[in-house]
């Protein structure tokens, strides 16, 4: 095996990955990610470990790959010519799978004793590690730690899956599906999740789509629903080690050209002036109050339809409704400005915070989510606008009007939700309140399933990308990044492990078990680095005044 040969090798379009592949019973799931990134039209070279190669050989990786397989850094012509510092430079994206606990400590520590931790310690690439070990190894302090300083150095680590382990246990320490891996690879690259290269023969549905064996094929677009003013009321929201850090990643995103361009996921909405001081509108249960005679006395046409039909806003003008005596602006994504600039702690900051759930669709008519209202979060972005700071509220399917001078990009996915995430980068402050689904089906179809026998449709699931810690390991990450964590038992603990697994400045801990999803009220843990403040319950507008102080005075330190 020689270097020559990968110069003679066909040259794609696709990303270049080197796949770094570790001693562990999911090495095996490496040759099938082997696959479907050659699907996909991107090629990968394969360095495999002494412990790898116990596992999968060398001949089957290249045999997938079409390409030699490196196992050694004693090869007398491939090191001649530096071999190891050849093939980390060859990359746009080193990715680790399995990562092993021994793996993952010597990339944190800086060891290099075989090719593989050479390769990764003199790259100038971006790494991406794929942890796959025991529960009780993934959870230990030392792992703990070995992941936070990688995460922190900017290796993007992949949250492992939960589920039955080889040894018999349960818990966290699965490797991802194959297909979630390869998506979590294209996203870190740009190269859009939503718009991957399709299966051959088949093409792309804009409707109804038909059952991929890829689910990145078709993801459904939310529509925000027209708002029901008889339910309106009451809604107001008021006032790597060293050299292992992801320094190519730029330059990686430019080189790769795979057949797609970034989009704005948000139709962005113009912006307009002021609202009329002298704005009358009137209130639900209140006299009606009669058409103006002049239009331009009011900033929207009334039509004679009906006594209850919703104001129609002037072309490029921004629609107001009065609501329990509140003005709502609903503004575009993307938009800079304020609508209603105000001066406060967080003026000139950039607070992206995202809210409500996800919906991930099993056919045209069902979906996975959960309870998530959403108003923690909405109160939060109206908070922070409040602060004086420009919002950008990345929002799950909710019916929750939007907050003054907030800009909100509606979403219905968790790939929706993290392309909106990344578009919306970079910022000072990330609050990541939504309650994004963890798994999603790997087929969605196309038709309504039915019922067949007592025997329920076996759905395949595949784990969501995880926003907060890819967010975490982007070099672009907010100075000040804030996770929730909504428990049902043991809140703190699970709190505190989180905030140290997700690389995350501070946790939002609050008990879901009763009816706080969904409830006006919450009680929440502020937990830090160094201490845990626990706040009694109130309205949640409270809590997210209280929080919005305290994110300022962080940054102001």
């Amino acid at each position: 095996m020689n270097f020559d040969a990968v110069a003679q090798a066909p040259t794609m379009n696709g990303p270049r990955i080197l796949l770094v592949i570790g001693g562990g019973i999911a090495a095996y799931k490496a040759c099938e990610l082997v696959r479907h990134i050659r699907k996909e039209g991107g090629e990968v070279t394969c360095v495999l470990t002494e412990g790898g190669s116990k596992f999968v050989t060398p001949m089957a990786l290249a045999a997938l790959s079409e390409k030699p397989v490196y196992t050694t850094l004693w090869d007398l012509k491939n090191e001649a010519e530096m071999g190891h510092i050849q093939l980390s430079r060859e990359a746009d994206l080193v990715v680790v799978c399995p990562a092993t606990a021994d793996l993952l400590a010597k990339m944190a520590s800086g060891i290099a004793d075989d090719l593989a931790t050479t390769m990764m310690l003199a790259t100038d690439k971006p790494v991406m590690a794929v942890p796959a070990m025991n529960v009780r190894m993934w959870q230990h302090a030392a792992t703990v730690r070995n992941v936070q300083a990688l995460r922190e150095a900017g290796v993007d680590v992949m949250e492992p899956d939960e589920g039955t382990m080889a040894c018999g246990e349960f818990g966290p320490g699965r490797l991802p599906d194959p297909i979630a891996i390869w998506q979590r690879i294209a996203w870190a690259l740009g190269l859009g999740p939503v718009e991957v290269a399709p299966l051959p023969g088949d093409m792309p549905s804009r409707a109804l789509p038909e059952p991929q064996e890829d689910p990145l094929q078709w993801q459904p677009q939310f529509h925000e629903p027209e708002a029901d003013l008889s339910e309106g009321e009451g809604q107001g929201l008021g006032g790597l080690s060293g050299s292992m850090i992801s320094r190519g990643l730029k330059k990686a995103k430019k080189a790769i050209s795979f057949g797609h361009h970034d989009e704005d996921p948000a139709a962005t909405r113009p912006v307009a002036p002021s609202p009329a001081s002298s704005l009358l509108v009137s209130r639900k249960g209140a006299a009606r109050a009669a058409p103006p005679t002049d239009p331009d006395a009011i900033n929207h046409l009334v039509t004679g339809a009906s006594d209850f039909a919703r104001p129609e806003p002037f072309d490029g003008g921004v629609e107001m409704v009065a609501d329990m005596g509140e003005v709502h602006n609903h503004r575009g994504a993307g938009t800079p400005e304020q609508a209603f600039p105000v001066e406060g702690p967080l003026t000139g900051r950039h607070v992206l915070v995202t809210a409500g759930p996800t919906w991930e669709p099993i056919d045209p008519v069902r979906y996975i989510a959960n309870r998530s209202s959403g108003k923690q979060g909405f109160s939060i972005a109206a908070a922070a606008a409040e602060a004086g700071a420009r919002v950008t509220l990345v929002a799950g399917p909710v019916h929750l009007p939007t907050p003054p001078g907030v800009d909100r990009v509606d979403v219905e996915s968790a790939l929706e939700m993290a392309d909106a995430v990344k578009n919306a980068l970079p910022a000072d402050i990330a609050v990541m309140v939504a309650a994004v689904a963890d798994w999603r089906t790997v087929n969605t179809a196309k038709e309504k399933l039915k019922k067949r026998g007592s025997a329920p449709p076996a759905l395949l699931l595949t784990e969501n990308p995880d926003i907060l810690a890819t967010v975490a390991a982007r070099p672009d990450r907010p100075p000040l990044l804030i996770g929730f964590a909504a428990e049902t038992d043991n809140v703190l603990q699970y709190a505190k492990e989180k905030r140290k697994r997700k690389g995350a400045d501070w946790i939002i801990a609050n008990d879901v078990s009763g009816d706080v999803m969904g409830g006006d009220a919450n009680a929440v843990h502020i937990v830090t680095g160094s201490d845990v403040v626990s706040l009694p319950e109130m309205p949640k507008e409270d809590v997210a005044r209280i929080l919005v102080e305290r994110f300022a005075d962080a940054l102001a330190q």
